[in-house]
Order: C-alpha cells, then structure tokens, then sequence
C-alpha cells in the first residue's frame, strides 16, 4: 500500500485534529502518501481531497474541531452516491482509508468496505457510545468541559439555594451524563438508557430540603427529555426555585485533553497498521489500557449499553 486517505465525518470531537496528525505522520514514516478528503463523505463523492505533508499537520494536536472539516451526506447512504466516492478514490489512487468519527461514520466504512475498499474506522466522538473501546476520541474533553460549567453553577446555585438542571448532551447514550453527575455529586442524572422515578426524585429533593440542603444540581442528557421540561416538573411538584443550564455544542469545543490526544495519536497509528497489515472492515478501539480491533460488522450490531453499577452509585451516594 503506497497511498491512503483519512477523512472526518459526523459530529466534531476535540482530538480528531491529533488523530489526523497520527494517520498522516505514521504514514509519511513507513513511506506512504497520505491524502486528506474534505468535509467527509460530502468531500470524498465531489473529489475534495489534498495530499497532505508533513506539516500539513504541524500545530494542531492542541486544537479542537478538525482541520478537515465534516458534513453529513445524504448522498453517501445511496449505492450510487457509494460508488461515486469508489470512483473518487480510484481516480486519486488512494488504496486505503481512514474513518474519523462515530456510529454514522462507521456505517459509511462498512458500506465501503462491503464494496471491497479496505477501509479502518477511528472512534471520535463525544457521546463515548461506540462499542468495542472503552474510551472515544473527545468525550474526556467534552467531560471536563460539562464538569467545569456544573462547578461554576454549583456556585451560584448555593448563593441563591437554587435546584439547577443541567442538560447534556447525549441523544442516545447517557455516559456524558452519568460521569459528569458522578463527578460533580449530582442528586440525580437522567440517562436514555435507564427509566426515571419521579416520585422516588422529588422525595430525594425534598428529604434533602428537609435537613437543611440549600442547593440540588440535577444533570439530564438530551434524550431523555429537555432540562426545562424537566425543569418544570420539578417545579410544579416542590415548588422549588429551578433553573436550566443547556450546555449545547460548547461541550464539543476547545482544546482536547492529555488523554484525548495521546487516545487519538495511539488510535489514529493503530489504523495505518492495520492497512499496513492488509486489513480492513475494522474498528481501533482501547480496551484496558491496550489498542485492540474489531470487525465493523461485529461493532455495529451491538447496541451501547450504560455502565449499571456506575449508575447505582450514583443513586447510592445521593442520598
């Protein structure tokens, strides 16, 4: 294999810039150009791609986003909008490819690969809900991140003795949640995969309010309902003076962690060997501190699952 290609789809994630990095300079080291496809599927049907130096990627493992771009494409999800990226492909004689991104992304690697291009997907997104690695690119930052804003709302929450809700992001999958309320001491964290009790919450508030608490911090991911719709049950049923924090795509900005950049240098190396072994159809992932790799078609067809004994102590230590 003499050329790849690396491209970054879906959602942005701080550390896909590292990995970028990781995929172009560990290939430029075993002799192999690398090409860089832009604005992600879109990019790879309409030919934008640019091969890609040394220091095409120089100054950028501590920024955010991705020099890249991405976008999402309808197109791509057609067989003819798949074998045009083919012909795409063929045309700039990539022989290999590279996927940055999440569970959409890896769905497009595996339509590829089902076309016989031997294609490596890099887990990079914030939500941590790929299965077969225990960590993804960007969701460390993205934790820090919702843990730096609920520290400083704890603050004013204590100052006015306030109930403030917290939404996070995490449509499907509740692990920003569940480690951001864990960490930050939530009385309660609201996650798609677990059903909530509402009275069990309000009588968790108002046992708290009872012994002198002056202040409740409640974290809810997105998917299972807004904070301000939650917001006004609690409302209605204690009274209490609530407010709503919706942190929005800030979590997914700013400059990536130690662990999300050396995660993503570590992952995006790990792709290129596995081309460099003649593999393809794969997922990198970490697993216990060691880099392992999985059939795509393996990874897709297990549904994300939240940590239950995790969640448990949340429940236990909020009482």
């Amino acid at each position: 294999m003499k050329r790849i290609g690396v491209l970054t789809s879906g959602g942005d994630s701080p550390g896909m810039n590292a990995a970028i990095r990781a995929v172009v300079r560990k290939a430029i080291f075993h002799d192999i150009e690398v090409y860089g496809i832009y604005y992600g599927y879109s990019g790879l049907i309409s030919g934008d791609i640019k091969k890609l130096e040394i220091g095409s990627v120089g100054d950028i493992i501590h920024r955010g986003g991705t020099m890249l771009y991405t976008a999402r494409c309808e197109e791509f999800r057609t067989e003819e909008g798949q074998e045009k990226a083919i012909q795409q492909l063929n045309k700039f004689g990539i022989e290999g490819l590279v996927v940055i991104g999440g569970d959409g992304s890896f769905r497009g690697a595996e339509k590829l690969t089902q076309h016989g291009f031997p294609t490596i997907g890099v887990p990079g997104t914030i939500d941590n809900d790929i299965p077969g690695t225990d960590f993804t690119i960007g969701f460390d930052t993205a934790l820090n991140t919702i843990i730096d804003a609920i520290d400083k709302i704890r603050d004013t929450a204590t100052s006015h003795e306030r109930t403030c809700v917290v939404e996070v992001m995490g449509r499907d999958a509740g692990d920003l949640a569940l480690w951001a309320g864990l960490a930050d001491g939530a009385e309660t964290i609201l996650v798609p995969e677990e059903s909530y009790d509402m009275e069990q919450i309000i009588s968790r508030l108002e046992r708290g309010h009872k012994r002198g608490k002056k202040h409740s911090i409640i974290v809810v991911a997105e998917g299972v309902e807004s904070g301000f719709e939650f917001s006004k049950k609690i409302q209605d049923a204690t009274g209490l003076d609530t407010r709503v924090t919706v942190l929005g795509h800030i979590q997914r900005g700013g400059s990536p962690t130690a662990f999300d950049r050396v995660l993503a240098s570590r992952l995006g190396a790990k792709a290129v060997e596995l081309l460099l072994e003649g593999k393809a159809g794969r997922t990198v992932g970490i697993e216990c501190n060691k880099l392992v790799d999985h059939d795509i078609d393996e990874i897709l067809n297990v549904n994300h699952t939240i940590d239950k004994k995790m969640y448990q102590l949340s429940q236990e230590l909020s009482i």
